[in-house]
């Protein structure tokens, strides 16, 4: 860093985003993408959004939320259209996090908790999971500060049923309840339907996952509508057209078509199950995830070992340091070849290392 940078940036650690290779690899299952392409429809959309393009976009995203709002069964005024998820949970550690209110958030959860609570220069207290690292929700009952929680947890996968949410709103009538349901469609209860009922309710999705959509960096925030009020003022005090076009163009065509989503969402799944069942075969021990990834290890061999040795034959998956959770990998669930290869690789490196 240069000697111009901010002092009160000095300590900063960044988020560190999964590897994205420059060179070809056999296998990527390390950053939880879809293994399958959006709709052609998707596509053609974009497309069409393209011949316009020296023209701004809407800055409120009049369209797509109308949407999001069939969708959903919500007024569109319940809806904030971000780049990404991670913008709404950033306009959210601005909007709620003060000296007043510190951010409360498990100790083993989405990596980027932490960063946005030092960026935005707000204290934190980080809750240890359960020793099977399911989250306690007793933990978040009068919490005293804003809530965050990925449902299902990353890299976990173990998710919080809705019932257990309401419970932790409940006792939390003074403080916001932020749920990141990024990898919600893949068997996991929605918060959604108790953003109608709970003024202290945030629910972030994104069309990443489950939409094929990550190269388009398209997410939103369903609430109360005073709480989308808020982050609105932060928006536009930001970046009004942080939606554009093309992305804006790709998420209408995408709910238009969910079906095809729905679909490949299903066979994800399917192809959770049948390498979780492989893979207990072979001896490994994983969380009952319900995301579209795994987290894996093996009593025998060392994730780290795992995570090099899968390497070395073009499989790239996610291995953390965390001391905790050092022994995992997490796996993304691809298509059926991706994780037979998969299969295949670890057969080798187990025959190498027991």
């Amino acid at each position: 860093m240069s000697k111009f940078l901010s002092s009160k940036y000095a300590t900063l650690e960044p988020y560190t985003p999964g590897e994205q290779p420059k060179t070809r690899v056999l296998t990527k299952l390390n950053t939880n993408e879809s293994p399958f392409p959006p709709a052609p429809e998707v596509v053609e959309a974009v497309r069409e959004a393209a011949k316009v393009l020296q023209l701004y976009p809407d800055p409120d995203c009049t369209e797509l939320r109308k949407v999001i709002a069939k969708v959903y069964d919500v007024d569109p005024d319940m809806i904030l259209c971000n780049n990404g998820s991670d913008e709404g949970l950033y306009f959210a550690f601005l909007a709620y996090c003060d000296s007043s209110r510190p951010a409360v958030f498990p100790e083993i959860s989405y990596g980027f908790y932490p960063v946005f609570a030092n960026i935005t220069d707000v204290a934190y207290r980080e809750v240890p999971l359960k020793d099977d690292f399911s989250i306690d929700p007793e933990d978040y009952y009068d919490a005293e500060g804003t809530i965050f929680i990925a449902n299902p947890n990353a890299p976990t996968g173990i998710p919080l049923t809705r019932n257990q949410i309401e419970d932790i709103l409940r006792s939390n009538p003074g403080n916001i309840v932020v749920i990141d349901e990024a990898y919600v469609d893949f068997g996991t209860e929605s918060a959604v339907p108790l953003t109608s009922r709970y003024d202290n309710l945030l629910v972030i999705q994104t069309f990443s996952k489950s939409r094929s959509l990550a190269g388009m960096r398209l997410g939103y925030v369903i609430g109360n509508k005073d709480l989308i009020a808020d982050l609105n003022a932060l928006r536009f005090s930001t970046n009004p057209y942080n939606i554009d076009r093309l992305a804006m163009a790709a998420g209408i065509a995408s709910l238009e078509h969910d079906e095809i989503n729905r679909a490949h969402c299903r066979t994800v799944m399917e192809n959770r199950e049948y390498t979780v069942a492989e893979l207990a075969k072979r001896g490994f021990v994983m969380t009952n995830s319900t995301a579209n990834f795994i987290f894996v290890r093996h009593p025998e061999v060392s994730g780290e070992v795992i995570f090099h040795k899968l390497r070395e034959r073009g499989v790239i998956v996610r291995h953390f340091t965390k001391p905790k959770i050092a022994e995992y990998n997490r796996i993304t669930i691809g298509s059926r070849d991706q994780m037979d290869i998969l299969l295949r690789e670890l057969d080798e490196i187990l025959a190498e290392e027991l």
